[in-house]
């Protein structure tokens, strides 16, 4: 496992200490490695969300070329 160092500010280090003494840490280290879980979780979903918006590109591939603007 690496160890990295990450400055906070007091309000970041307040929060963190506040997670652990609500038990929803176990400590500084298990709070960062949760969050940092969540956020990679919901960027995927993100991901998911945003490509699932994305046109379809189904069908003859050289017609929907001629579609693409030229460059």
């Amino acid at each position: 496992m690496t160890t990295i160092s990450v400055p906070l500010s007091a309000d970041l280090l307040k929060a963190l200490e506040n997670l652990i003494l609500q038990g929803k840490a176990s400590n500084k280290a298990d709070a960062v490695r949760k969050a940092l879980k969540s956020y990679i979780e919901q960027q995927a979903v993100e991901d998911v969300l945003r490509a699932m918006n994305e046109p379809s590109l189904e069908g003859d591939l050289d017609e929907l070329a001629r579609k693409l603007p030229s460059l």
